[in-house]
């Protein structure tokens, strides 16, 4: 089978893959050698009149609603090129922090139409990759050759305007989705030819079995670990250690810089926080899991991708100096953690979901898996046109379902909706918009303010940016019918 790369990037309503909606999609197919293949795909997807999009984000990509209304696709449009031109067999699907942004949003947007969020990336000989990581871990382990940046009061950066920049890369419209493929696709050209091993090495590690071949709790050993919840100070990386399972099948790892005596010591003693919560320079987000002892104790999931290597690393390149770490602090903070084999049952009894259950059907992907016998009824409301979906009434099994289905006509086959469904649609519309108004108004008079002022946004021109609050403002005032 045919293998080759997939490179993509979104711009997005806002940040909740749950809530927002996915605005601008571009990517480029290349061959395992990073030559294109094909034309560069750049579309715009509709935003539907249930959204009010963050005036921020815009203020960022460029995009407003009614660019969308007037020159995208829709999202049902959307999946099905997604799924018959992007997810070809043999693809491996990749992006700059895809896995835990731009992924999920593709996941949420083929959950409510009705396609299966999850085959795009697996079957068929498809897979996923997020380069985040592999610059994380380039950077702190093999950094030759390329020139990396850092922020104004020193901390470790890897934004990819930044690594274009002091690279000598193109990346004109940065925050466009089309111009950060192609910029991408130039940083992993760079990376692939001045570290050609770690490369090839963390494309191998991308799949799910080959990370469970180096970490698992039936032959737990240290690694080293390349994560976004780590502290800039020593590149985002450390070395880590398997310690407990973690739910749906994925496991805890302790951070083998920290001793847990001390850690346990200052937990009962009330300065842990001090010692060891504020050095992390990481938000702790109310919507995933977090133990108290949070990021030091951390779910690693194996089909995200991590970026991880034996230890063995270390040993080349000063790579133990660059981690700030020696052999003997390793093996003396491993006896300490197997000292308190009570340990692990206080962390699983501390974990929960990392999506909070969802009233919202829309929303719903992560409630549970579809029955098998939905599977064939959600196959044919995506491949009913509206004169077959008038009149089709399945039977769900899975609650969720019959909702969406209501969701999915109005959205795309309005006239196929009984009158009470019309009255449901309108009434979910409106409290979901009312949902969203009072952040988006705080926003847009922020914004407001800030031009005042004589601030701009992501270097745009005064007017353009005014232009865009106008835009965003008229968007509003068109989902109130005509009450506003």
């Amino acid at each position: 089978m045919y293998q080759t790369f997939y490179f993509y990037d979104l711009e997005t309503s806002g940040l909740n893959p749950r809530a927002d909606r996915i605005m601008q999609f571009a990517g480029q197919r290349t061959d395992l050698y990073l030559r294109p293949i094909g034309e560069p795909t750049n579309l715009l997807v509709e935003l539907e009149e249930d959204t009010l999009p963050s005036p921020s984000a815009i203020m960022v990509t460029g995009i407003t609603p009614q660019m969308t209304r007037q020159d995208g696709i829709s999202e049902r449009e959307f999946c099905r090129f997604l799924i018959d031109e992007v997810a070809t067999p043999g693809t491996t699907i990749m992006g700059y922090n895809s896995v835990r942004f731009d992924d999920e949003f593709i996941r949420n947007t083929l959950w409510r139409n009705f396609y299966d969020a999850y085959e795009w990336q697996w079957k068929e000989r498809r897979s996923r990759w997020d380069l985040l990581d592999v610059v994380r871990m380039t950077r702190a382990l093999r950094p030759e050759g390329i020139e990396w940046p850092v922020t104004e009061d020193g901390y470790a950066t890897n934004r990819l305007e930044l690594i274009t920049k002091l690279n000598n890369i193109s990346h004109e419209n940065a925050h466009d989705a089309l111009a950060d493929v192609v910029a991408l696709i130039d940083v992993t050209k760079l990376i692939k030819q001045k570290q050609p091993q770690l490369f090839n090495y963390l494309f191998g590690m991308r799949m799910k079995r080959s990370v469970k071949k180096l970490i698992n709790l039936k032959k737990p050993e240290p690694f080293v670990y390349s994560s976004g919840r780590y502290p800039s100070e020593f590149e985002k990386t450390t070395v880590a250690y398997p310690f407990a399972e973690a739910k749906n099948g994925n496991v805890l790892v302790f951070d083998l810089r920290y001793n847990l005596d001390e850690m346990l010591a200052a937990a009962e003693n009330g300065t842990y926080d001090e010692k060891f919560g504020h050095g992390h320079h990481t938000e702790r987000r109310k919507d995933s899991f977090r133990t108290g002892f949070f990021p030091i104790v951390k779910t690693l999931q194996y089909n995200r991708c991590p970026a991880v290597a034996p230890i063995g690393v270390l040993d080349k390149n000063d790579g133990w100096q660059r981690l700030g770490l020696t052999r003997e602090q390793i093996e003396k903070n491993i006896e300490i953690l197997r000292g308190h084999p009570d340990f692990p049952a206080r962390m699983q009894a501390e974990e929960h979901s990392e999506f909070p259950p969802a009233s919202d059907p829309e929303s719903g992907l992560y409630s549970g898996f579809i029955p098998e016998d939905d599977l064939i009824l959600c196959s044919a409301v995506r491949n009913n046109g509206a004169e077959d979906l008038r009149d089709f009434r399945p039977h769900f099994k899975d609650e969720r379902l019959p909702d969406l289905l209501m969701h999915y006509k109005a959205k795309n086959f309005p006239n196929t909706l009984t009158e009470q469904e019309t009255t449901d649609w309108e009434a979910y519309r409106r409290t979901r918009l009312e949902q969203q108004s009072k952040n988006f108004l705080k926003e847009l008079e922020d914004i407001h303010t800030k031009l005042a002022k004589g601030e701009t946004f992501n270097h745009r021109p005064a007017s353009e940016c005014e232009f865009f609050a106008e835009e965003l403002m008229l968007w509003y005032q068109s989902l109130q019918g005509g009450d506003e």
